[in-house]
Parts: structure tokens; C-alpha cells; sequence
């Protein structure tokens, strides 16, 4: 899969515009690589599109803990999308992640995630669009 691949995926299964999408996917992948282990953050970069590998790389070994709605929070900020947008935007992102990588490297990399994710990672469930 390339960029632009997974940037249209993002936005067909988000319903965002192809801007939006590609702001929200950044910024999906740089608040993840947040909330990870740096080392899980660059095992899923090594996998990702060569121009969206940048924003995969966490700038910590330590992960921060902090739950889904800070990271929905963060990704609002920096995509400047209204929260709701933006969590269909991390969901959408996160579906297109499953099918991009490897499915040990996703695994691993939401393992690290609480609970109150499943709502946005489920491994095991077609994406559905949240919102109307």
C-alpha cells in the first residue's frame, strides 16, 4: 500500500475531505507513537508508506499514558478538526493501519493501549462509520 492508498482509505472510510484525512493520519500516527513504546513506534513506522513513516517515530522510549479521549484530544489540535471528526478520522486511520502492517506489528502496538480503545482499534471488526 502507498500513500496515497492509505490516505484515500482514510478518508472513504471517514468521510473526511482528502486534506483532512491526510492531517488526521499525521497526526494519528504522531500522537500513537506517543502512547507507545518507541520501540513498537518504529517497528510500526518501518511498515507504514515511506511518506508517512516520519510521523510513526515516537520521540521517547517511555510510552505517556494517557487515555482515548486526550488522544482524540491531541489529534483534534493538531488535524484542526472538531473532536468528532476526529475520532472517526483515529478510527478510520487505526482500520487502515490493520490492513496495511502486518498483523503481529498491529497487535503488538494496540496491545499497549487500555481498554477504553477497543472502540477505536477493534482487530476484529469491518470499520464502521461512527457518525451520520
Amino acid at each position: 500500500m502507498n500513500d496515497n492508498e492509505f490516505l484515500t482509505l482514510v478518508a472513504t472510510r471517514s468521510g473526511l475531505s482528502p486534506e483532512q484525512a491526510g492531517a488526521v493520519t499525521r497526526a494519528t500516527l504522531t500522537t500513537l507513537a506517543e502512547r507507545i513504546d518507541g520501540g513498537e513506534a518504529r517497528d510500526l513506522a518501518g511498515q507504514l508508506p515511506e511518506g508517512l513513516r516520519a510521523h510513526a517515530f515516537g520521540g521517547s522510549e517511555t510510552a505517556e499514558r494517557f487515555g482515548l479521549d486526550v488522544f482524540v484530544t491531541r489529534v483534534s489540535g493538531r488535524a484542526d478538526v472538531d473532536g468528532d471528526r476526529a475520532r472517526d478520522g483515529v478510527t478510520a486511520v487505526f482500520d487502515v493501519l490493520r490492513d496495511a502492517v502486518d498483523p503481529a506489528a498491529y497487535e503488538q502496538a494496540v496491545a499497549q493501549l487500555p481498554a477504553e480503545y477497543a472502540d477505536v482499534v477493534d482487530q476484529s471488526a469491518p470499520f464502521v462509520r461512527r457518525r451520520s
